[in-house]
């Protein structure tokens, strides 16, 4: 002890604090120089060299931990070299299967080609024919179709999730994976680790002592210091057989089935196809679980991928579908970009629904334009959202939109978590992805683009039944707003670039 404190009274502190001083000064010129490289939107940049400004030390750890654009970085070096050698080798053959499609079903396309020519130049996405699709309304009836699939299967398994809860439905899923792991089916399982953190080792060791091939994506070590933890999977996914497939925005967890003991309706929405346009969402899985559990999948293994339709099929009138994916490892923001040309093409009329309304400026005019044109523009928004924060910022955005003629509903049977496009008569989306931008920047996500008049008018029927139990937000009243709430609004909307 006497060494120690003899060893502490010889350090020169005034040498000591000037080192840490330009140390210091060093990080934050370095923060501040990443910042204005990196981040392309302006706002957002300025928003984050305010923070750094003003609170230096809280600034850089909130920037590098969420506000560093790793699309450019290249965080996920691995995961884009498993994407770009598949897209080398399969795009001149899936650009011409979709050229064909799209000669063939030109008038069920008409309008909409500028969606699918966008993503087949910028991911090679096929067009795809979709078989025996259907749309599922709330998790009620969703996990009754997926348990009554996941028990069909026969040759494997491949289900990502965001959240998957140690819950009721959690367990009954995790015990069909299992039993169907003794069966000689191969399941592989993606859970986010940051979403999925109440999933516990236990069920984690009991999933892959059953035989379960389990991997966390992007793993977190300590949660109360996690570094990137914005940059997450959100994608909600399943892939049976290469025959079946599901995505939407329901996770696995009770919550999201309604029964009579419930506290809060949950109103969402997912879709199941059958058939080639499963390949879709096959690909994606692949990537994902190539990158997260060092374990990789041949992609090229037809056993993964179901044969693609003749076109010269007697149906002329069949439901086509595209996936559309992005996320930190993407070198754009093509669900954005998408969902911008969707806004913009539409014609008569743009129905949305989103539980987080915090668009970026391109959307926002997009919207905006959409609604000057004479489109009939309506967004279902929930009444509260499960953030005071969000809502807030959600609620910035109404009086630039409901001004230009735009129509917002706020859901108040119980809490929209449906995230869905309608778009005029012959275009529906359904996935991952929130209009916000989380979900176009920092989060991986993934949507279903389906050109079929019947989802879109099932779609429509479901969105029309939810206006009923929502109400519409008044322009008029909303200029009657107290001033003070405004002004918190708009504070929100200041940082929501940085939600």
């Amino acid at each position: 002890m006497d060494k120690f404190i003899a060893w502490f009274k010889s350090l020169n502190f005034e040498y000591l604090s000037i080192v840490g001083a330009v140390l210091y000064t060093l990080v934050i010129i370095y923060t501040i120089f990443k910042i204005i490289k990196n981040t392309e939107n302006p706002s957002k940049a300025i928003g984050y060299l305010l923070i750094v400004i003003i609170l230096p030390i809280i600034g850089v750890i909130l920037y590098f931990s969420i506000g560093m654009n790793y699309r450019l970085e290249k965080l996920y070096k691995r995961k884009y070299t498993h994407d770009r050698n598949f897209y080398q080798i399969l795009r001149n053959q899936i650009n011409e299967h979709t050229e064909k499609r799209i000669n063939k079903y030109n008038k069920l396309l008409e309008g909409k080609t500028h969606s699918i020519r966008m993503l087949l130049k910028d991911t090679s996405s096929a067009l795809y024919v979709a078989d025996n699709t259907k749309l599922l309304i709330n998790g009620e009836n969703k996990f009754k179709e997926v348990i009554e699939e996941l028990k069909k299967a026969t040759k494997h398994i491949h289900i990502e999730y965001y959240i998957f809860a140690d819950d009721r439905i959690g367990n009954e899923i995790k015990d069909i994976l299992i039993q169907k792991a003794k069966e000689g089916v191969t399941v592989r399982f993606i859970y986010d680790d940051f979403g999925s953190h109440s999933l516990n080792k236990r069920m984690i060791k009991e999933l892959r002592e059953g035989g379960v091939q389990a991997a966390a994506f992007y793993k977190i070590k300590l949660y109360a210091f996690a570094n990137r933890m914005n940059y997450r999977n959100h994608r909600k996914i399943i892939i049976i057989d290469s025959k079946v497939g599901f995505i939407g925005g329901i996770n696995v967890d009770d919550r999201y089935i309604n029964t009579p003991n419930s506290k809060l309706f949950w109103r969402d929405t997912h879709f199941m196809v059958k058939g080639e346009a499963v390949n879709g969402l096959q690909y994606n899985f692949i990537t994902d679980w190539n990158f997260c559990s060092g374990n990789d999948v041949d992609p090229f293994d037809k056993d993964y991928f179901h044969a693609s339709k003749d076109i010269t099929t007697k149906d002329e009138n069949p439901e086509l579908m595209q996936i559309a994916a992005s996320g930190p490892d993407s070198d754009r923001a093509t669900i954005m970009l998408v969902y911008n040309g969707i806004i913009m093409s539409s014609r008569k009329r743009l129905y949305l629904t989103t539980p987080y309304l915090i668009p970026n400026e391109t959307i926002v005019n997009a919207l905006k334009y959409a609604a000057l044109s004479g489109v009939d523009v309506r967004i279902l928004v929930p009444y509260k959202s499960d953030s005071i924060i969000v809502n807030a910022a959600s609620c910035a955005y109404y009086k630039e939109l409901l001004a230009s003629g735009v129509r917002i509903y706020r859901y108040t049977k119980g809490f929209v978590h449906a995230k869905t496009i309608i778009s005029d008569t012959n275009l529906s989306v359904i996935g991952s992805a929130n209009l916000d931008m989380r979900s176009f920047d920092l989060n991986f996500e993934i949507s279903a683009l389906v050109y079929s008049e019947t989802i879109n008018q099932e779609l429509y029927d479901a969105f029309m039944e939810d206006i009923e139990n929502s109400t519409e937000v008044s322009y008029k009243e909303w200029l009657k707003r107290n001033r003070w709430v405004d002004l918190g609004n708009s504070i929100a909307k200041l940082i929501s670039p940085l939600l």
